[in-house]
């Protein structure tokens, strides 16, 4: 007889791990804070005040839960997009609703295609419920619509994922590609669009699709542009069928009211995303600037952070990276190669990009001697 709960074989089976190291992880190892918060793709611009009043006067009635239907959010979520509320699912951000969408979709042995390199808390979802990943490398500094759509004929997959713009290159692709590619995937493989970075990419990025498509689900965030990462806010838009789907299986309390009461706030904020998107394109191009006086290679970016390039592999690369961390500046970097070579950097205020290129010539200089 056992005294430990009799997990599935699956369960059994999987590595108790956590897809990233937070900073504050890093920060109880190391005995001190970090003087730059740049590695999680956070918005150190913050979020719209009038959000944040919004959520200090719900915390007065906190005592109650939140709307379980989110009803007044996923209105203000369809106006805005011009679809209907039963287009839209609300979550504990992206990384929630895909857990929920692999566990709708996803049993033990179905095949599921991703690139190489591509966010990893999907693959540890489909890795969770048993699915079979298929993936397919990067074409330059870029995912691979080609190449993942040959992959998805050959096996025929649950689901396809693509995000645009990319994490974490920072590079996109035209809205128009992202749309052609519906039209070859195979019968019942759903386009899983992760569009967390939209908000921040170029005109023209963002793929026009009928709202009533079965063959795509799209997901976005207010951890981005809106500046709400800690808040876990995201949304999916998707035809209704697909859409009520989630109600089988999300938790009905998960998004709290203070959640949905700044989010709500922040939507009808366009003018202080207007404002962060301007602030992130300034600091992409000084980031920019700093990566070439030191002698790297900023890649172009459609997001809140800049791919330096650091020339050499990734064993250089990842002291890179040891050296800024020793100096207090907390970035991180692509995990598999060839993109290793490069570090990501978060676009901050001021004060975080000073010490940024306070550290960065300093760190290079350690890598190299």
């Amino acid at each position: 007889m056992t005294d430990t709960p009799r997990y599935t074989p699956l369960a059994t089976a999987l590595p108790a791990s956590v897809p990233f190291i937070g900073p504050e992880a890093q920060e109880r190892a190391s005995g001190r804070p970090f003087r730059a918060r740049l590695g999680a793709n956070e918005s150190l611009f913050g979020p719209s005040p009038l959000a944040v009043a919004a959520m200090a006067e719900a915390a007065r009635e906190i005592w109650m839960y939140g709307d379980p239907e989110v009803h007044d959010l996923r209105h203000a979520l369809a106006a805005h997009h011009g679809v209907s509320p039963a287009h839209v699912v609300v979550g504990e951000g992206i990384d929630g609703l895909l857990g929920l969408l692999v566990r709708l979709t996803v049993s033990a042995g179905d095949a599921v295609v991703t690139s190489d390199g591509a966010y990893p808390t999907f693959n540890f979802h489909v890795a969770g419920f048993g699915g079979v990943l298929h993936k397919v490398p990067y074409l330059g500094d870029h995912e691979n619509p080609e190449a993942l759509l040959e992959r998805a004929a050959d096996v025929r997959p649950k689901l396809l994922y693509l995000a645009n713009p990319d994490n974490p290159m920072g590079s996109h692709h035209a809205g128009a590609r992202i749309a052609a590619m519906l039209e070859r995937l195979p019968a019942g493989t759903l386009l899983v669009l992760d569009e967390a970075y939209i908000d921040l990419a170029p005109t023209g990025a963002a793929a026009v699709i009928a709202a009533d498509d079965p063959r795509v689900i799209r997901l976005r965030t207010f951890s981005k542009g809106y500046g709400m990462a800690g808040l876990r806010v995201g949304y999916a838009l998707a035809a209704p069928e697909l859409a009520a789907a989630f109600n089988k299986v999300r938790n009905h309390f998960g998004v709290g009211r203070i959640a949905q009461a700044g989010a709500l706030a922040a939507l009808a904020d366009q003018g202080w995303l207007t404002h962060v998107q301007g602030e992130v394109a300034r600091a992409r191009t000084a980031l920019g600037r700093v990566a070439e006086a030191n002698g790297l290679r900023p890649l172009p970016s459609a997001t809140n952070f800049v791919t330096m390039d650091c020339g050499r592999d990734g064993d250089f690369a990842r002291v890179v990276l040891r050296e800024l961390m020793a100096r207090g500046i907390f970035v991180r970097m692509p995990f598999v190669a060839p993109h290793d070579r490069c570090i990501r950097v978060s676009c901050g205020d001021v004060t975080a990009f000073d010490a940024f290129a306070d550290a960065l010539p300093q760190a290079l200089a350690a890598a190299r001697g």
